[in-house]
C-alpha cells in the first residue's frame, strides 16, 4: 500500500498497484553488494572471507542427466531460486510430520545478453505437471509422473542433500518450460527469519485478523511489525487469509520482499545490522559452484542493478484451477496454454515479455478440456495414437477419438478447421517441435494431430 510520502507496507489483501522492485529478488544481492561498506570501515578483509566461507556450493551437474534443452541464447541467464523447507537442524521444528525436504517457492530469474531488462517468473507450487524420473540420492531413481511442481524438490532430496534437490527441480523446470537453467540458489528457512530479525522487523498490513496453526500465525487485523517466527508465518501462511491460494501467497511474499529490500537500503548503515543481515543471508544460501562466493554474487547484483525498474517483470506462471478440466481436483493449477507457452518460449529467445499483456490475456484462459482433438496414427507403430492420446488426457484435453492417418509421415502436424487457431496452438505447443495449419476441409470443433515417426512422445506437456 502506497501514499503520499509513505513507505509502501505489506498487505494481506490484495496487490495494490504500484511501481515493481527488483528487490524482491535482490533483497540478498543488495546485502552482498554492501559487503564494500564494510570494506570501507576497515573490517571488510575478515568479513569477506567469514561471508564467502559462509556461502555453501552444491554440484548438481553430475545428477541432472541427458536431454536437456539447448540453450538459444548465448549470453543469457536462467537462475533457478527455490525458498528450501528443510526439515535439518534449526528447521526441525517446522512440520515434524514431514521427513523430506520442501521448497515453499520455486522462480526463475531470467537476465538477457544485453543486460536492459531482466524477468522473473514465479512457479505456483501447486502447478500440476510431469515429474521426469529422478536422481533421489539413495541410490534409485524415481518414475515419471504427474504432481504438484514443488515435490521434485522433496523426490531429489530423499538423502536430505540440497544438490539432489536442486537436481530434480531443475530437470522438472526444463522438462515442462523448454528453458535452460543455467545456476540455482537456494535459501531456507532460517536465514529469512535471521534477514528480518537483523532488520529490526518488517511492518506489514493484513487487511483482516490472520488464524493459522499450520503457520503457528495469530494476528490481528491493521498494521504491525512482525519479526522472527511471525514473519517466517506471515509469508508462508495459505490457509485463513484471502481466497486461501497459493496464487495469494506469491502476491503476499514479493510485497513481503519488496518492503524487506526498502528497509535493508534505509537501515543497514551501521557494521552490526549490515554484518548480521549479510550473515543470515550468505548462511542460509546455496548455489551452484559458478555462484558460490561474494565475488560472482556480486557480480550479478551489479549488473542487476544497472535495470531500470520499469524493465524488470515480476510474472506468474498464467494458470487456472485444475477442477475445471478435473472435477474432482480442487487443490492444483494447471498452466494456460498456449499462453504459458508463450511466455517460455519468449525468455528461450531472449524476448522482452509485457507485463500488462501478460495478465490480461491471462484473464481469459482456453480450458484444456474445451480443446477437442483426434489423434491419427502416421507412424505405422501400433498403438502409438492411444499412447499418445493418454497423454493428452492426462493433460486435460478432451480426446474426440484415435485412428490411423491415411499415410506414414515423419512430421507431426496439427490441423484445425477455420476459428479453431487458439485450440490448435493449445495442443500444438504441448508437443515439442510442432507447427499449426489451417485445413479448409477439417471437420467443426475438432482439432487433428498427426503424429509422425519424429515425434519425443515423452516430451508431451
Amino acid at each position: 500500500m502506497s501514499g503520499s510520502g509513505k513507505r509502501r507496507r505489506a498487505s494481506g489483501g490484495a496487490r495494490k498497484a504500484g511501481p515493481t522492485r527488483r528487490g524482491r529478488i535482490l533483497a540478498w544481492s543488495a546485502g552482498v553488494t554492501s559487503v564494500v561498506v564494510l570494506g570501507i570501515a576497515g573490517v571488510g578483509a575478515w568479513v569477506y572471507q567469514d561471508l564467502d566461507n559462509s556461502i555453501n556450493s552444491a554440484d548438481v551437474d553430475d545428477k541432472i542427466g541427458g536431454g536437456r534443452p539447448e540453450n538459444l541464447s548465448p549470453g543469457s541467464k536462467n537462475i533457478l531460486v527455490v525458498g528450501s523447507d528443510s526439515r535439518d537442524g534449526a528447521n526441525a521444528e517446522y512440520g515434524k510430520d514431514l521427513t523430506t525436504m520442501q521448497s515453499d517457492t520455486l522462480m526463475v530469474l531470467h537476465v538477457p545478453a544485453n543486460r536492459e531488462w531482466a524477468a522473473v517468473v514465479s512457479f505456483p507450487r501447486d502447478s500440476w505437471v510431469e515429474i521426469p524420473a529422478c536422481d533421489r540420492g539413495d541410490g534409485g531413481t524415481s518414475d515419471p509422473h504427474h504432481a504438484k511442481i514443488n515435490e521434485a524438490f522433496a523426490i531429489g532430496g530423499t538423502s536430505g542433500e540440497v544438490a539432489g534437490a536442486a537436481a530434480c527441480s531443475i530437470r522438472t523446470v526444463e522438462a515442462n518450460t523448454g528453458l535452460r537453467i543455467d545456476h540455482f540458489m537456494s535459501v531456507d528457512f532460517q536465514g529469512f527469519k535471521g534477514m528480518v530479525d537483523a532488520l529490526g522487523g518488517i511492518e506489514v498490513c493484513p487487511e483482516q485478523a490472520i488464524r493459522s496453526k499450520k503457520a503457528r500465525l495469530d494476528m490481528e487485523p491493521g498494521c504491525q511489525n512482525v519479526g522472527g517466527e511471525k514473519a517466517l508465518g506471515y509469508v508462508r501462511v495459505r490457509y485463513g487469509v484471502g481466497d486461501n491460494s497459493d496464487i495469494g501467497r506469491i502476491g503476499r511474499q514479493q510485497e513481503f520482499m519488496d518492503a524487506l529490500a526498502e528497509k535493508a537500503q534505509a537501515k543497514l548503515t551501521s557494521p552490526k545490522a549490515l554484518y548480521g543481515f549479510l550473515k543470515s543471508a550468505t548462511g542460509s544460501l546455496t548455489t551452484d559452484p559458478e555462484l558460490a562466493g561474494i565475488k560472482p554474487l556480486y557480480g550479478l547484483a551489479s549488473e542487476l542493478k544497472g535495470i531500470p525498474s520499469d524493465r524488470l517483470a515480476f510474472l506468474t506462471v498464467p494458470n487456472y484451477p485444475r477442477q475445471a478440466d478435473v472435477p474432482s481436483d480442487e487443490a492444483n493449477v494447471v498452466w494456460q496454454y498456449p499462453l504459458a507457452a508463450d511466455l517460455f518460449a519468449a525468455l528461450a529467445r531472449d524476448k522482452e515479455v509485457d507485463k500488462k499483456e501478460l495478465d490480461a490475456a491471462a484473464k481469459k484462459p482456453l480450458y484444456a478440456s474445451s480443446v477437442r482433438v483426434q489423434v491419427l496414427n502416421g507412424t505405422g507403430t501400433s498403438g502409438l495414437a492411444a499412447t499418445v492420446a493418454d497423454e493428452l488426457r492426462e493433460a486435460g484435453l478432451a480426446v474426440a477419438g484415435t485412428g490411423n492417418a491415411p499415410q506414414t509421415t515423419d512430421t507431426t502436424t496439427v490441423t484445425y478447421p477455420a476459428g479453431l487457431e487458439k485450440q490448435a496452438k493449445a495442443v500444438a505447443t504441448r508437443l515439442p517441435g510442432v507447427r499449426t495449419a489451417q485445413d479448409p476441409a477439417a471437420a467443426p470443433g475438432v482439432v487433428t494431430l498427426v503424429v509422425g515417426k519424429g515425434l519425443d512422445v515423452d516430451g508431451i506437456r
